[in-house]
């Protein structure tokens, strides 16, 4: 393994960026045919292709989770697992229950009112990826928020093992939230199916949660018929350090990323030129003892970088063009440069702070912008599950006062219908 080194003075930064970037074009056949078959066949299509991709035989009778299912999971997770959970789980509420936003009406001296109403949406589909691993954690991340929005109804889709069981750790983290409906499909059909709804499932307000490519696609074609939080692609971390850095904390945050997906980026920008072999050794020397070395070796040697720079500017500017999912600031004063920071998913800051504590426990939403969209997408929140209407009210006074304004402004347009419903309100 070698991962590649970078000097912003040569100019090959962006090159290496745009190869990172996944073509989707390969893979819209494929989702399109997932799109004919779930309008066409409705859950039988859901049965079929559920078999097809996940090995599983589903049926009617076995589609939606059952409470003696859930009963089955919590007996085969231990104690230890469920402390944890349940400490994630109430920093994760906390933390979002801050973001909740009020109404507001507000008078003005003509007895005009204005204001906004925030109402939460009906219903949400929230995806959790699963199969053959459990990721508990994207339970929390997108059920909690949308309760705290104050979301009625919460549907979860997560895709089943070959025995058609969904991951019991998956389910008890539901059960934990009292998450009731609950069906074991996953990837593109699913999407679909919480899109436009089947015999069995009703159609959602919004889809929620990270997935394969395929899930991403869906997403991209139904959003319109549904809102949808974001388009996720491969997980990235790009870590700005300094001389004082520790190259065995870099070297394990690098890699926390690269498990993820042989697509995975792993970014290392830094001033100090020595720092990429001390950390390129600690890798060598961590990955041994690691489950997924393989996935780290390849997601590192293809999409893996050191990025050297004159400074810690330039190491901030280099973060902000690549706008990365995850952002770790581990310099000695990380409070001193956050200022510099403009464009990134989360930002960790300081060598006590390794990106995981943000996946599981500290409180922050881990459903982050990928690929660059840190430039305009924001993190999931209670604002994802949450819409606005705005308030009008006019008192005669007010409305005859902005009358002759607002016929003028019609008339401007050629919209003479406009005009005449202030002109008929005159004087009446």
């Amino acid at each position: 393994m070698k991962i590649k080194r970078i000097n912003t003075a040569c100019g090959d930064l962006q090159a290496f960026l745009q190869a990172g970037q996944v073509d989707m074009e390969q893979y819209q056949a494929g989702v399109l045919d997932i799109a004919r078959q779930v309008k066409q066949n409705g859950n039988q299509a859901i049965f079929d292709l559920t078999e097809k991709y996940d090995g599983a035989i589903i049926k009617q009778d076995n589609f939606l989770v059952s409470a003696l299912e859930i009963e089955e999971a919590r007996r085969m997770v231990d104690d230890r697992y469920v402390s944890a959970l349940r400490k994630a789980i109430n920093n994760i509420r906390n933390f979002h229950s801050k973001q909740l936003r009020n109404s507001w009406m507000e008078p003005d001296p003509k007895g005009n009112i204005l204001g906004q109403l925030f109402r939460p949406l009906q219903r949400v589909g929230i995806y959790v990826p699963g199969g053959t691993a459990a990721y508990p954690s994207s339970v929390l991340m997108n059920a909690i928020p949308a309760q705290v929005a104050g979301v009625e109804e919460i549907v979860m889709v997560s895709p089943p093992d070959r025995t058609g069981r969904m991951n019991p750790y998956t389910l008890v983290a539901a059960s934990e939230l009292g998450l009731t409906e609950i069906y074991k499909m996953g990837g593109a059909q699913a999407v679909f199916a919480l899109a436009w709804g089947t015999e069995t499932i009703k159609k959602v307000d919004l889809i929620s949660g990270p997935g394969n490519i395929y899930v991403t696609i869906a997403k991209k074609m139904v959003y319109g018929d549904v809102n949808i939080d974001m388009l996720a692609g491969p997980s990235e971390i790009l870590i700005v350090a300094d001389h004082m850095a520790d190259p065995v904390y870099l070297a394990a945050d690098m890699m926390s990323q690269a498990e993820h997906d042989v697509l995975a980026r792993s970014i290392l920008v830094t001033d100090d030129p020595g720092l990429s072999d001390k950390v390129e050794k600690e890798i060598e020397k961590q990955m041994a003892n690691l489950s997924r070395r393989d996935m780290i070796a390849k997601a590192l040697n293809d999409f893996g970088a050191f990025i050297l720079v004159k400074d810690i500017d330039e190491a901030c500017a280099v973060a902000n063009l690549v706008a990365p999912e995850h952002l770790e600031l581990m310099v000695d004063k990380p409070f001193e440069i956050l200022s510099k920071i403009h464009n990134a998913g989360a930002i960790f800051l300081g060598k006590h702070t390794p990106e995981p504590v943000g996946d599981y426990l500290a409180g922050p939403n881990h459903i982050l912008p990928t690929g660059g969209t840190a430039r305009f997408y924001s993190p999931v929140t209670v604002d994802t599950f949450i819409k606005a209407s705005s308030i009008i009210y006019y008192s005669q006074a007010g409305m005859e006062e902005d009358a002759d304004d607002i016929i003028t402004l019609a008339q401007l347009e050629g919209l003479t219908a406009h005009a005449n419903s202030l002109q008929v309100r005159k004087g009446s």
